[in-house]
């Protein structure tokens, strides 16, 4: 893990380099003690930072900071802004995070100079503008990590990519405090902030779906522990997506087995028709990749999309 980051007297922050070894620790503020901010506040504490204050009144926030933070405040959020000297990590809900900076800003308790970072995905600089209005420096620094809000979440931080949005002038800082964290700067375009958000939302959160959905309808055919039949296929699958692209394609759509995916819409239509929607789409998509990639020549497809097509249109109507 690399050295600290330097603290630099207001007057000369705005036009700071990256920080030698031997310079003293951030003192830093967290904004909502989630998952991902009370996770975090402990990553910069073992990097050697003092996070000083936090916010926290919801039962769950208060066992997290007891668990993860122990030595830090809990205060109000304006009182943590203030507290937070060098750095105000915000980490709240992408909806809430405008309203939080905006109300930062009006009470006054952003200064000139101190770094303002969120962690939203989906958010840029823009939504800072109110605390780069009061002459803070604005940071968008979003960990590519599902976080629980345990001690596990911290082992998990080595190597991980952060999506970074940054002035030109704060990117030295803002990699030398990825490094800190462990992690490694994905340099983001402002305008480039919600497909980046959209394509991680779209592998993560809708795998957890995917697979719940294929848990469940393998309960529905028997299999009390459907764990044990999905991870060592799921793991191949996806470690063979990582290494081969298109080519880890396998299974009856990539094959162009129509017969076979009829038997599976049908059975779905009686057993679980809440499937069927998510089926048809990703079977489609499926089938639109494997055309691309040489995996399925367009002859063989047709007969699999037309099954699909008939099914989407039964579903419509």
């Amino acid at each position: 893990m690399s050295a600290p980051l330097r603290t630099y007297p207001a007057a000369r922050r705005r036009s700071a380099t990256v920080p030698s070894a031997n310079h003293a620790a951030l003192t830093v503020g967290v904004i909502g003690a989630g998952r991902v901010g009370a996770t975090l506040g402990a990553a910069l504490t073992a990097a050697g930072h003092r996070v000083v204050a936090t916010t926290g009144s919801s039962g769950a926030s208060q066992a997290r900071v007891a668990l993860l933070l122990p030595t830090v405040s809990r205060r109000r959020a304006c009182e943590v802004a203030r507290a937070a000297t060098d750095l105000l990590l915000i980490a709240v809900p992408d909806d809430a995070l405008a309203g939080v900076v905006a109300d930062l800003a009006a009470q006054g308790a952003l200064r000139p100079g101190q770094v303002v970072a969120h962690t939203s995905g989906a958010h840029g600089l823009g939504v800072l503008a109110p605390a780069a209005a009061a002459g803070a420096r604005p940071l968008a620094l979003h960990p590519a990590m599902t976080f629980t809000g345990t001690p596990d979440d911290l082992s998990r931080l080595p190597g991980i990519s952060y999506g970074v949005t940054a002035p030109t002038d704060l990117r030295p800082l803002a990699a030398r405090l990825v490094a800190d964290l462990g992690g490694v700067p994905e340099w983001i375009g402002e305008s480039d902030r919600p497909l980046y958000h959209a394509a991680l939302a779209h592998g993560a959160n809708h795998l957890v779906t995917l697979v719940n959905e294929a848990a469940d309808r393998l309960r529905d055919a028997g299999v009390t522990q459907p764990e044990k039949v999905l991870a060592p296929l799921l793991r191949a699958a996806l470690e063979n997506a990582l290494r081969l692209g298109d080519d880890a394609l396998t299974g009856p759509v990539a094959r162009g087995d129509a017969g076979t995916v009829a038997r599976h819409l049908t059975q779905l239509a009686t057993i679980a028709p809440e499937s069927v929607e998510a089926y048809l789409a990703l079977a489609r998509r499926t089938a639109d990749r494997a055309v691309a990639a040489g995996r399925l020549r367009p002859a063989e497809a047709e007969p699999l999309l037309g099954v699909l097509d008939r099914e989407q249109s039964r579903v419509a109507a």
